[in-house]
């Protein structure tokens, strides 16, 4: 078989390995790009809604999907990093085409969708804080999304990512103040009153839903790859098994870290909307830009600012990252060039399908489409390939023939397993309550 576009030469087992003499914050990368990305607008608005509906009562949610994501992202982690190819490479290697093209097709539509809620909710935020014309400032941000990414190599870029990162701390901020019942919220987090109704159920759900996408999934992995390409000393550990104990503790740091990072994130936002809109009897959100804009007679204009500018900086990490995963899933079951570190004359496919999701993603925001409807039927999208995407991966990360002697350990399946098994139940019930 001919070398795939996505993969990285293997050297000899016996070459150096990159040395890590870095701290801690050094090992941080992939893992926390990808779990700030998760608190996207489209997730402000689930989080929001959740904490202004039920107060502190979804909060046990948060604690339960930390150790399922970890989990899961930590063996997508481990298949990019093991074997130096994405997922989509690796799926159709060993799986059906027809399976193969359905999840990245389907991929491909629900994160355009996403893009585009994320986009408008953008443009929603920015008109709050500054007036003006929502859907142009949708547009601005669209364009300076496609420009960075083509424009700027993988190595700059994510130290842009990473900078954005710190957007999230504004939700952190904004509910520290607040004075906040703490027995009440933990008592709430760890002993909480679970409910039947329809309503609890299917924001339990979308919670799930938001939280746990495959789309980030595939970002984790062509990370991992794309971290590989760029260190000369660094191969694929299959082929390098002296560097698997630094790697594989760099990417456990990175993604408990970054999935942390996100379910903490996560967390404020639901209590800062339950402390304010929920105890003000405001308990329906359609929007991010909705939940911020009745933040200012409650909480005051400095909280009001800081989710709305939250909202544009999770927007501009989030977005790249929903275009850059469908890029990477398409090219990499098409076998075409990919990735950021390329010229735009050398990865002209790769590219396109980056540009031209951001773009008609950008381009719904100025149609007459319900963004909230939108991301319902994201949602479903998402949760129809979310539990097969996983079961694949799984078994993936238990081959021999793609992860040679570092199969994951029993931990990571068990936690693996169980966050496909908890996805499913909660895709069961999304379509048990629609209709």
């Amino acid at each position: 078989m001919g070398r795939d576009d996505d993969s990285v030469p293997a050297h000899a087992a016996d070459a150096a390995g990159p040395q890590a003499n870095g701290g801690w914050l050094s090992k941080l990368g992939p893992g926390l790009i990808t779990g700030a990305a998760d608190d996207d607008p489209s997730g402000i608005a689930t989080y929001s809604q959740a904490g202004a509906q039920f107060g502190y009562g979804m909060l046990w949610t948060v604690l339960l999907t930390y150790p399922l994501m970890i989990g899961i992202q930590a063996v997508s982690a481990h298949i990019g990093r093991v074997s130096g190819h994405g997922l989509a490479t690796n799926i159709r290697r060993h799986y059906p085409r027809w399976l193969l093209f359905a999840i990245v097709s389907l991929l491909l539509i629900a994160n355009t969708i996403n893009i585009a809620a994320d986009i408008a909710a953008m443009g929603q935020a920015a008109t709050l804080i500054a007036g003006g014309q929502p859907h142009w400032y949708a547009a601005a941000a669209g364009l300076l999304s496609v420009v960075l990414q083509v424009t700027l190599p993988y190595q700059r870029y994510v130290r842009v990512l990473k900078w954005l990162t710190l957007a999230l701390l504004a939700y952190v901020v904004t509910a520290l103040t607040l004075k906040l019942p703490w027995l009440q919220i933990l008592h709430a987090a760890v002993l909480p009153s679970l409910s039947w109704q329809p309503d609890y159920i299917t924001t339990v759900v979308a919670i799930f839903g938001t939280t746990i996408s495959p789309y980030l999934f595939f970002w984790q992995a062509s990370q991992e790859v794309e971290d590989l390409r760029a260190d000369p000393q660094a191969h694929p550990l299959k082929h390098a098994g002296q560097q698997a104990a630094e790697q594989l503790r760099r990417i456990k740091i990175d993604t408990i870290t970054g999935m942390g990072f996100s379910n903490l994130v996560a967390m404020f936002i639901m209590l800062t909307t339950a402390a304010t809109l929920g105890a003000h009897g405001i308990t329906h959100i359609d929007s991010s830009a909705q939940a911020a804009e009745a933040l200012r007679p409650i909480a005051g204009d400095f909280a009001f600012a800081l989710f709305s500018m939250g909202i544009i900086g999770t927007g501009l990490l989030a977005v790249p990252v929903l275009a850059g995963s469908a890029a990477y899933a398409i090219a990499g079951a098409m076998r075409w060039r990919n990735s950021l570190e390329l010229q735009l004359a050398g990865g002209q496919k790769f590219y396109a399908i980056i540009i031209g999701a951001t773009l008609v993603g950008t381009a719904l925001c100025f149609t007459h489409i319900d963004p909230m409807r939108a991301l319902y039927w994201s949602a479903v999208i998402n949760g129809v390939i979310a539990v097969p995407v996983m079961a694949v991966v799984m078994n993936l990360a238990t081959r021999h023939s793609v992860m040679g002697d570092l199969v994951v350990s029993t931990r990571l399946r068990v936690l693996g397993w169980a966050c496909t098994i908890v996805m499913a139940l909660a895709v069961l019930a999304m379509f048990a309550t629609m209709g």
